[in-house]
């Protein structure tokens, strides 16, 4: 592929990152902070008492794990242990710990083990076709805090486990791409919480130290707020969410038998989110699959029923298979199939060395079933301005998201620039022939693209001196002078850039200094 500047530290985070599902990352990022509180109470920062801690985090974590895996048992499905642990380790942080000297506390104990089993059962109760309705942990706290038992205090919003939860939530948040969303959420609510300190007599600063360090909103923003499967599909929703979710978690209220609580304006907060989305699991039916490339292949899925998208969305599909990989059971792909098909189609890289995921892809039969957790993302095209003209930078793999976008958009303005290897690793060259797009190909190689496309080779027109070389068989950098030559009006088009995040990065800095105003990405982490 073309060659392309990058950022090191922002490259590697997310290099390093990829290798993790989003469960994944947040279930060590939790365990670690269970461990740093441990760490604190021993230290006397916290006063909980060790062996309380432990026999709390014992509790949740077990109640969590058996409970999931009886109910899993009893619906006959696949528990999803990592699911199951994280959820425990939320209880761990939503509940006191509680005392066990000079007498145990039975109540407590008793509400804490209510809250784990009703967080695990409303995974299969509180759920539409699959998919939750509520976050677990939410769930559970609400609804035994309404027997008396025991309530949520959140104390995970102490001072001194700012130091970690901090850069742990802002991890999360990086990873997930839902840093906006968090920081709509923690203006919000962060903004209504100071502005009630300071009309109580409390100075500036101390109002945003006390909203910050002492009120659990950077643990709510990081942890429970962004849970996949109870978010909207659409960008604009979800941040309109956090707003509403951020009023509903700083503004005082009670209303008899229920209080303004986190869990509560987080339960309502899903709600919302459900109404909004593709509400249910969507079953498919494995009809095939056929070679794009030496590298990639393309798989066919019948669903049960016709699924709602957007051209540029992705399917987020659960692979169950044996000895899965740290990523998890749940890969997200681009739709390459135009909204109004009857199949869905999905492009993928299948190059060795195979992940888990991949192989479970590839062994599947004609008539296997499998189910999809989710449709969403805004990699869409303008629909305001259905005749504006768009570039579309496609790295590799990353032309996927534009098949369904292409065949939805015939009457736009369209510039497809596609960057690959060699001129065997250009996918659906027929689909992007009949579309009628004006395709720019940049091989990697020197190698002529098909006749349809333009040759825009690697060794012409980069740098900006104007001419460039290929020395030992690396290509020319393309930068902002390079875009520029190929696309001169690009600064009149949006731009959508798509393939692996080292290559969103420099292409996304190289439209940027072409002069392109709207930009739009989609990674591709890897899987």
């Amino acid at each position: 592929m073309t060659a392309l500047a990058t950022t090191p530290i922002g490259s590697r985070l997310d290099t390093a990152l990829g290798r993790f599902t989003m469960y994944r990352l947040v279930l060590w990022v939790l365990a670690a902070l269970a461990a740093y509180s441990m760490l604190l109470d021993a230290l006397g920062w916290l006063t909980f008492g060790l062996p309380e801690m432990v026999a709390h985090l014992a509790l949740c974590l077990g109640l969590t794990y058996v409970s999931n895996r009886a109910l899993a048992a009893l619906f006959r499905v696949r528990p999803h242990s990592e699911s199951s642990l994280i959820t425990g380790l939320l209880l761990y942080f939503l509940f006191w710990p509680t005392q066990l000297s000079p007498e145990v506390r039975l109540a407590d104990l008793a509400g804490v083990a209510l809250a784990c089993v009703i967080a695990s059962a409303s995974k299969y109760a509180l759920a539409w076709r699959g998919r939750h309705i509520f976050n677990p942990a939410a769930a559970g706290a609400f609804l035994a805090g309404l027997t008396g038992l025991n309530i949520a205090t959140w104390w995970a919003a102490t001072p001194p486990m700012l130091l970690l939860l901090l850069p742990g939530v802002l991890l999360v948040l990086y990873r997930t791409r839902k840093l906006l969303m968090g920081t709509v959420f923690t203006v919000v609510a962060v903004s209504i919480v100071a502005a009630e300190l300071l009309r109580a007599g409390s100075d500036l600063g101390a109002a945003l130290w006390q909203a910050l360090a002492q009120r659990p909103v950077l643990f709510f923003a990081g942890f429970m707020l962004t849970e996949p499967l109870t978010l909207p599909p659409r960008r604009w929703q979800q941040l309109f969410l956090a707003a509403v979710v951020g009023v509903l978690f700083a503004v005082p209220y009670n209303l008899g038998f229920v209080a303004n609580s986190p869990e509560l304006a987080l339960l309502v907060g899903n709600l919302l989110a459900f109404c909004a989305g593709q509400r249910g699991r969507i079953r498919l039916r494995f009809e095939g699959s056929r070679r794009l490339t030496p590298t990639t292949t393309e798989f066919r899925f019948r669903p049960e029923r016709p699924v709602r998208f957007s051209a540029g969305q992705y399917l987020e599909l659960h692979l169950p298979h044996a000895k899965a990989d740290g990523k998890g059971l749940r890969r997200v792909f681009s739709l390459t199939s135009a909204p109004d098909s009857p199949v869905l189609t999905i492009g993928v890289g299948t190059a060795d060395p195979l992940s888990s995921a991949k192989r479970s892809l590839l062994a599947l039969e004609p008539g296997d079933e499998l189910t999809a957790t989710s449709v969403g993302g805004d990699f869409v095209l303008p629909r305001k301005k259905p005749a504006a003209p768009v570039l579309l930078i496609a790295a590799g793999i990353g032309i996927t998201p534009y098949l369904a976008q292409l065949a939805a958009s015939r009457e736009r303005d369209v510039v497809l620039l596609y960057l690959a290897k060699n001129a065997s690793e250009l996918a659906y060259s027929d689909e992007l022939e009949r579309s009628g797009a004006r395709v720019l190909a940049r091989l990697a190689d020197g190698s002529s693209p098909p006749p349809f496309m333009q040759d825009v080779g690697a060794a012409r027109g980069a740098g900006s001196a104007g001419g460039s070389s290929v020395r030992a068989g690396r290509p020319a950098r393309l930068d902002g002078t390079s875009l520029r030559e190929l696309v001169p009006d690009i600064a009149s088009r949006e731009v959508f850039v798509s393939g692996s995040p080292v290559s969103v990065r420099s292409l996304r800095a190289a439209a940027r200094a072409a002069g392109a105003r709207r930009i739009h990405v989609d990674s591709f982490a890897g899987y």
